[in-house]
């Protein structure tokens, strides 16, 4: 058997890989930076380069520790990713980056079935994160897993629109999303349009899964990076959505039947340094081991009592600097393997 195996969000989970704050930095000033995700005000002259302070990425490693224990005692196999070399610089004859959060192995691949994705990711020095990666994709592959790389993109400067809205701020050019533009419901998969996700990377997944999966693009959704603090599923017929961004006009048809759960205001846990990823919804971006079963932040009482209101307990852990790194604890996680079959949801 593959040790690749995943159709759902919501499985029994097997083995997971959980990511690392250890070389993390906000990288140097260039085009894709500064219009998709510093891109309030920051300039070359005033973008916070370099690495992020000791005692956050100290309090994250910590964090990210003992969710992996709290895994391993479940019975779940962790992996974690090479460690980054801070020094690193990754040229092409195009531009030129260092590195960034290396944290979150959710926006670097994606597994739909038995097949292994390495996503075309659209802020560049992400690329650079791939590689902490491939160790352990290569022994997955050696032990009989599908191994797929979509088409390198150049991102070029024509990549990114800073004139534009956010939403419009990704040119449609060359395919182009991270991993966690996509949320898995078996046969079919969620695909968000955004300055994460473009038109031709929704096509290029449909055309690579094949005629088994249907990729729902979904526009008008969240203009922002990665549809995991907006939909979350929880287990078949049950999901957890954002309030404010989710609506009758754009929740995906699919979803249409299904008991909502619509997220209560979330406690805002803070972020380190002058400006903050990801806004208080992080507490959204919560991690599930089984259906009865989830991870989410020990901050967000409101949110726990709902799940567990539907019959799913909750693990409460922290990751404090959630905000800080821009991702909670579906972010920090790629899980590898889970139990069951592909089915269909609608």
């Amino acid at each position: 058997m593959s040790p690749v195996s995943a159709h759902n969000e919501w499985d029994p989970l097997e083995e997971i890989i959980v990511g690392s704050a250890v070389g993390a930095r906000i990288p140097r000033a260039e085009r894709s930076i500064l219009t998709l995700d510093y891109h309030d005000g920051f300039t070359a002259e005033t973008l916070p380069s370099g690495p992020y302070p000791a005692d956050v990425v100290e309090k994250t490693e910590e964090e990210l520790q003992a969710l992996c224990d709290a895994l391993t005692g479940l019975g779940v196999t962790v992996r974690r990713p090479s460690v980054a070399d801070p020094e690193a610089v990754l040229r092409t004859g195009l531009w030129e980056t260092d590195g960034y959060l290396d944290h979150a192995p959710r926006d670097v691949a994606l597994v739909v079935g038995d097949l292994l994705i390495d996503a075309p990711m659209v802020v560049r020095g992400r690329a650079l994160k791939q590689a902490l990666y491939k160790d352990l994709f290569t022994e997955y592959f050696n032990r009989g897993a599908r191994w797929i790389s979509a088409p390198r993109p150049k991102l070029a400067d024509e990549t990114y629109l800073p004139e534009l809205p956010e939403g419009q701020r990704l040119a449609n050019l060359e395919p182009l999303f991270d991993a966690a533009n996509v949320i898995r419901l078996g046969t079919d998969l969620l695909y968000q349009v955004s300055d994460g996700g473009n038109e031709l990377g929704a096509r290029w997944l449909q055309e690579t899964v094949g005629s088994e999966y249907t990729v729902h693009p979904c526009r008008n959704l969240y203009t922002s990076l990665h549809i995991d603090t907006t939909i979350v599923p929880l287990r078949p017929g049950l999901v957890l959505l954002h309030p404010e961004r989710v609506n009758e006009d754009n929740l995906p048809p699919i979803l249409s039947s299904w008991d909502k759960i619509w997220c209560p205001e979330l406690n805002d846990i803070g972020f380190a340094g002058s400006f903050p990823v990801n806004s208080p919804w992080i507490g959204m971006n919560i991690l599930s081991v089984r259906p009865d079963l989830v991870i989410a932040d020990h901050r967000q009482p409101e949110l726990i009592k709902l799940l567990e209101a539907k019959g799913i307990d909750v693990l409460p852990l922290s990751l404090s600097h959630a905000r800080t790194f821009g991702g909670g604890f579906h972010c920090a996680t790629l899980d590898v393997r889970r139990t069951g079959t592909l089915e269909t949801y609608r």
